[in-house]
Parts: C-alpha cells; structure tokens; sequence
C-alpha cells in the first residue's frame, strides 16, 4: 500500500493536548450497517455476555531522559530496553538518542547530580544506540524514576505535566517496560470495569511493551519497506486458557488496541484457528 493513499487532513484543533477528566467519556465511533458516535462508557452494553475482553498490562516507564554534554550541548534519551544489569548502579540499555551533533562512542551525558550516561556503541540500523548509565547514591532504576519523564506522543507539542504520572497510564497498568502507553486502554476506568462485569464479559490480560516503533515517522512511499521495531511481549498459560474457553463455548474475544492484536496474532497457535500459545517472552513478528 502506498503511503499517500492515506493522507487526510487532521485540524489542530481536533488534536486534545490533554486528556479528558473522565476517562470513559472520550469520543468512541461504533461501526456496524452504519457509524454511530457514542462514549467509551457505553462499551459495555456492547459487548456479548459471555465474551472475554483482552488488554494489555504494560506500564510506561518515565524514559525520556535530558542531559548536557561536557561541551554544554542539549542531548535527549529515549530509553527503550535494559541490555544488561552491572550491579545495582550501573546498566547498559538501548535508547533513542537525540543531539544537535554526530554521536560519538565515549560520549558523556549529565543527566542530573545523580545519574549519568555514556554511549557504548552508536546507532544500530534500527537506530537505537547502547549507553552506560551510571547512577550515586541510588540504583539506577531510583535514579531514572527520580529523573525521567513520561514519553508523551510527539502530536501532543507539550512537555510531560505532573498529572501524566498517572493519567499516561492505564488503571491496569502493571508491568513496567512500556515507552508509550496501549493507547485504546487509557479510556478504561474503574466504573466502566465495573459495568464490564456485571454484564458477565470476563477479562484477560497480556503484557506487550510497546516500543519506540510507535514513535517513528513512515519515510517510505510503500508501507512494506517500512521497517518496524520488534516489541517484547508475553502471554500467560491462564491467558491462553481463558481464550480456548471462550473459543469453546463460541463467545467473541475482543482486544482492547492494537498492542493486544499484536500479542495475540504473534503467538497464535498454527495448529488451532482461534487459539494462541503461552508465552513467557518473545517478540513480535
């Protein structure tokens, strides 16, 4: 498919910087014989009693990182997976790197009194670099909850708030490891949970940590030369059940976003339509 078959105008005034006070009240589209514009809140009336609701418990670490160079200049991480652990204070992750020069192998970054990086090796063809994060006082995980920010989608134009601690995760959210929220799981709140069950639809996780892919602008004219990054993602034996239930007795398995359609087609069985295997870690193929 070619890429500008899929321009459309988006206004800027119906970008939402922010996100509404109640999260079941944003805007959903129905389509069935016809569109019809409703409220997250009304999914459950939707939904078939006896069906199983598939989301995604990633939780968003506070990756984005901003640091200086020795010489002054600004640099910006994105971390995007642990490499390896050297002791509590000291680990090599892969990370988004942005600076107004060339990278460097040895090149050191302040982040702040108590943490610091270096890269170890420059861009891969993925575009991912290795840094050294070396953390005082604190182990680095401490260090980087103390120093990082939520990674807000580029579109939104503002910085991280302190109200995006919470908001830019889902109610959920568990495991960390995501750099971006499953978005389609923001709308979810504890009322429409509640009326999820109470209408007899049951609920399942999976854990997909979505990556910097969700970032990356389309610079290709044929969508099937756009490279994309793998996501690390797991699904559990109860999962896997509760979804060969639903198959048996013909219920609908519905997933909530695309990080849960992703999970579910990347471990799907080849030997039973419909059903999928466990699986403890992988990525998305």
């Amino acid at each position: 498919m070619r890429t500008d078959l899929l321009d459309y105008e988006l206004p800027e005034r119906l970008i939402a910087r922010h996100p509404p006070e109640e999260r079941s009240a944003a805007a959903m589209l129905v389509v069935g014989a016809g569109l019809v514009h409703t409220r997250v809140r009304e999914l459950a009336r939707l939904l078939e009693p006896g069906a199983l609701l598939v989301v995604n418990d990633t939780r968003v670490m506070p990756a984005r990182l901003y640091g200086r160079k020795a010489s002054g200049g600004r640099v910006e991480l994105l971390l995007v997976r642990l490499v390896e652990e050297r002791g509590p204070m000291k680990a090599h992750w892969s990370a988004m790197v942005r600076s107004g020069k060339a990278l460097r192998e040895s090149m050191e970054i302040i982040v702040d009194e108590t943490l610091s990086a270096r890269i170890v090796r420059g861009r891969d063809e993925a575009g991912l670099a290795t840094v050294a994060l070396e953390s005082r006082g604190r182990t680095v995980a401490e260090a980087i909850a103390r120093a990082g920010k939520m990674p807000l989608p580029p579109y939104l134009r503002r910085e991280a708030e302190p109200a995006d601690v919470e908001r830019y995760q889902t109610v959920f959210a568990r495991v960390l490891g995501a750099v971006a929220a499953p978005t389609a799981g923001l709308h979810f709140d504890q009322e429409l949970l509640g009326a999820i069950a109470a209408r007899g639809v049951e609920l399942a996780t999976v854990t997909l940590h979505v990556g910097p892919g969700t970032f990356q602008p389309v610079s290709v004219d044929d969508l099937d030369e756009h490279r994309m990054h793998a996501e690390e993602f797991a699904i559990s034996e109860s999962t896997a059940k509760m979804i060969a239930q639903a198959r048996a007795r013909g219920a609908s398995v519905v997933a909530v976003g695309t990080t849960v359609v992703r999970a579910l087609e990347s471990s799907h069985d080849p030997e039973r339509a419909g059903h999928v295997r466990p699986t403890e870690r992988a990525e998305t193929r």
